[in-house]
């Protein structure tokens, strides 16, 4: 799993070496100001809103399949992605990562501490916008290993399976702020039943240039919660960005059984029929 994380100096020669497609998740007026010389910008990556009913998986599949197909991927180039820094985006490169994964795709990559990363390297940037030739993605149905939907979460709830492990920031974990977007973006605030939590920047290091944490001081990180290497963990955020994250982060450690719940809280919040925790964690304790 390590090898998803490429160095600045690594991408820069594999840019050389073989079909690349480099993708800059930021917003397109950061992409505008300068970027990896030849890298279309895909913000979508980070933005788009996805629901785990059947019609929602449907409509994420057609418009990731379109879209990355007309960045140019047909299953020949490695897909490469990268966002700001590890610990600034929410999670995006990672998040383009899974949905590529997701969808079946061969060969992706992620720049592993972002633009900033390249930046450091004293690598060249461009503002030219490049016009990619369109192909045909090849769309798999792989994707059951990776991602599950509220179904699934419901029915680990209470039990002796995965643990749930929520990622989010911790004004959203102790129940005072729905989501990123806003404090009531979402119709409730708190938290899945029975979760556990460590905050998705603890599996980073600060620095210049922020970088993931080495394995076994991930590993230390998620002993804290009670996950080993042998543990199933199912991961979840706000719109599964920062659970993405923490995905990659957990498989580079050698946690291999993790699954993202990709609706996130987003879609939870908003079934009232669906059980949260409230209040403060841990509070009555």
């Amino acid at each position: 799993m390590s090898s998803v994380l490429l160095t600045a100096a690594e991408l820069n020669t594999l840019m050389g070496a073989e079909p690349t497609v480099v993708i800059d998740a930021r917003n397109p007026d950061a992409y505008a100001a300068g970027h990896i010389p030849g890298a279309v910008n895909i913000h979508d990556i980070f933005t788009f809103l996805a629901t785990s009913t059947p019609e929602g998986l449907a409509e994420l599949k057609t418009k990731f399949a379109e879209t990355f197909g007309k960045a140019g991927l047909s299953g020949a180039e490695t897909a490469v992605i990268y966002e700001d820094a590890m610990n600034t985006g929410f999670g995006m490169s990672c998040r383009g990562y899974f949905l590529l994964s997701y969808l079946g795709y061969p060969k992706v990559k992620i720049l592993h501490g972002g633009y900033q990363a390249w930046l450091a390297e004293k690598l060249p940037v461009s503002t030219e916008v490049p016009t990619p030739t369109p192909a045909a993605f090849p769309l798999k149905d792989t994707g059951t290993d990776l991602m599950i939907g509220k179904e699934e979460v419901l029915a680990a709830l209470g039990g002796d399976g995965p643990v749930l492990l929520d990622v989010r920031d911790i004004d959203e974990w102790i129940g005072t702020s729905s989501s990123p977007y806003g404090k009531d973006f979402c119709p409730r605030k708190g938290r899945l039943p029975g979760a556990v939590w460590i905050e998705w920047y603890r599996l980073m290091k600060p620095g210049s240039v922020p970088m993931f944490k080495a394995p076994e001081e991930v590993l230390a990180e998620c002993a804290t919660v009670g996950i080993t290497k042998d543990t199933p963990v199912y991961l979840y955020c706000f719109k599964g960005a920062r659970a993405s994250n923490t995905l990659v982060a957990l498989k580079s450690a050698g946690v291999e059984n993790v699954k993202l719940y990709f609706g996130s809280w987003n879609e939870w919040s908003r079934d009232p029929e669906l059980p949260i925790e409230e209040g403060l964690p841990y509070a009555a304790a």
